[in-house]
């Protein structure tokens, strides 16, 4: 069978064509979310600007290990998830109970989670923020000072005009290798 100019224009239309509408969208999306990552500091007035602001309120939270004003950050849903070194919660009940008050809580006497180097990516009613942190506290135990740096993504959804946190992920800052290129 032979192919007729036609149809050979055709099925390259029929190839390039949704590649092409994915990648104006995928340009469009990565544009939006710049702007505004990059436009705002903590303004109210824009998406990226209340998350920064929530991601205050975030860390208000952990250093007072107050569930009350976690509540006015995250989703209350058994949906949301927190990843963590020691865990992995599933829900906003686990979340207050094993990372409020069992390791915030319960482990330190007092606490202080400081980001850095925000950046926000809003597309739509979602978005995600990715920051650096430094923790500073002193051990309930023995009263101990520990300090630890890392580094955190979360994950929000816009409900009914608010934000909510949805999802955390952090890990501490990976050992360095000298000579690896890593």
């Amino acid at each position: 069978m032979t192919k007729t100019p036609t149809n050979t224009r055709a099925r390259w239309l029929a190839f390039v064509l949704p590649v092409a509408v994915t990648l104006v969208g995928f340009v469009s999306l990565v544009r939006a979310s710049t702007v505004e990552a990059i436009s705002t500091s903590g303004d109210p007035d824009t998406d990226a600007g209340q998350i920064k602001l929530l991601i205050t309120k975030y860390a208000q939270s952990v250093d007072a290990a107050d569930t009350s004003l976690a509540a006015e950050v995250w989703l209350d849903s058994p949906d949301v998830t927190f990843i963590h070194p020691l865990g992995h919660e599933h829900g906003f009940e686990q979340i207050k109970a094993n990372v409020y008050t069992r390791l915030m809580g319960g482990m330190f006497s007092e606490r202080k989670l400081s980001p850095r180097d925000i950046s926000v990516h809003v597309h739509g009613d979602s978005a995600w923020a990715e920051f650096y942190w430094d923790f500073a506290a002193k051990r309930r135990a023995d009263g101990s000072p520990i300090t630890t740096h890392g580094r955190e993504t979360q994950v929000y959804w816009k409900e009914q005009g608010r934000w909510r946190l949805v999802h955390v992920h952090y890990s501490g800052m990976p050992p360095a290798q000298t000579g690896t290129g890593f």
